[in-house]
């Protein structure tokens, strides 16, 4: 007889389910940016939202940022979130001088008293995320980055940052980008390896951005615009569209939500074209409102000039809006076709595509009155 197979050893079926003791592990995690709350914005909130989810799968979240007026020291959010206003210079758009050392102090006093085991920076225009990069190195922590934003290679301003990008991730872990164009813009501008940088969407909660058609006017087409009233959101294009499609559409309004420098072109618009009941101007909102405002539009208009990924239109379009967009970066890759209409950034063409879903918009009510009077009788 031939010798005996040997018996298999009999292993637990679940012990195939278990996760690596690596996965298991729960981390006190640093987010480290210029840009959060109470400043509003798409990083702001992409900081918060991740940090929630990270806090409910068990890990500690800490949160550092700049102060921000009055609010100094250390702040307590939503399911502990613990949140670091360090008293650091704000040099322009609220980002931060960076030199490196004079952050130091303050940033290790944070890593330590947390027993910080990763820190996670975001956004190339915020210092501090590149500061908290070299500290952590220098402490031996893990890192990772998230680039929200698209650059540029010939102005003097995208040489300076791209030159500090490439230093700054030199020595990163990982990194994260929110689409595949802003992944090959920041492979190319840090000269990075493309198999440490991961892309992973942002995404929005769609129970905090529910449809009610309830709160649309009937007798008008409302066209809504949610973004930071400054040049890289397009706000000189909205100045040309403005006028020329109220000229056109005698029932078509425009709400606008959002704060910045650019708001003072909009109000000479209003001004210039006696618009005043027609666009309403409503000035920085807070996330908890923008679902309300939202919700009685039945058009979003994005007019960015440049974009990685926009939330704004994630946030309209799960609010049963149809939305108009220009065709910049990393914007076609968000929104299906059929729920988003793309244009390039001039006003011919974000005009020429309004009146196309403002059309639409028409017909779709000739439609619902035509079966509501059917269904009356």
């Amino acid at each position: 007889m031939g010798p005996r197979r040997r018996v298999k050893d009999v292993t637990n079926p679940s012990a195939h389910n278990e996760q690596p003791a690596e996965l298991k592990k729960k981390h006190s995690i640093c987010m480290v940016s210029d840009f959060f709350y109470p400043n509003m914005g798409g990083v702001e909130s992409h900081i918060y939202q991740l940090s929630q989810c990270l806090i409910e799968k068990g890990h500690k979240v800490v949160i550092v940022t700049h102060a921000y007026g009055s609010r100094k020291g250390v702040r307590y959010l939503t399911n502990g979130l613990k949140v670091y206003y360090l008293p650091l210079q704000v040099m322009y758009n609220q980002s931060t001088v960076t030199t490196v050392f004079h952050s130091l102090p303050l940033m290790r006093c944070v890593f330590v008293r947390e027993r910080v085991t990763v820190v996670h920076a975001h956004s190339s225009f915020s210092a501090m995320a590149h500061d908290a990069l070299f500290h952590a190195k220098t402490l031996g922590l893990n890192t990772v980055f998230t680039d929200h934003s698209l650059f540029g290679f010939a102005d003097v301003s995208s040489v300076l940052t791209n030159k500090l990008l490439t230093v700054s991730l030199c020595d990163t872990n990982h990194i994260v980008c929110v689409s595949y164009t802003s992944k090959e813009n920041t492979v190319l501008r840090a000269a990075l390896n493309p198999e440490i940088v991961s892309v992973i969407p942002n995404a929005v909660d769609p129970t905090d951005f529910t449809p009610d058609p309830s709160q649309r006017h009937s007798d008008r087409i409302t066209i809504v615009v949610i973004s930071r009233l400054v040049y890289r959101k397009g706000i000189d294009l909205l100045g040309g569209i403005i006028p020329e499609l109220c000229l056109k559409h005698p029932d078509l309004h425009f709400l606008i939500g959002g704060e910045g420098p650019k708001r003072i072109v909009l109000e000479e618009v209003r001004e210039k074209y006696q618009l005043h009941d027609r666009v309403r101007l409503l000035g920085a909102l807070e996330h908890k409102d923008v679902r309300d405002v939202l919700v009685q539009g039945h058009i979003f208009l994005n007019t960015s000039l440049t974009e990685a990924f926009c939330m704004a239109i994630v946030e309209g379009a799960s609010c049963g809006l149809q939305v108009v967009s220009t065709s910049v970066g990393g914007i076609p890759e968000v929104l299906p076709e059929d729920l988003i209409t793309l244009c390039e950034p001039t006003v011919r063409s974000l005009c020429a595509g309004l009146e196309d879903v403002i059309a639409q918009q028409c017909s779709l009510q000739i439609i619902m009155i035509f079966f509501f009077f059917f269904y009356l009788e």
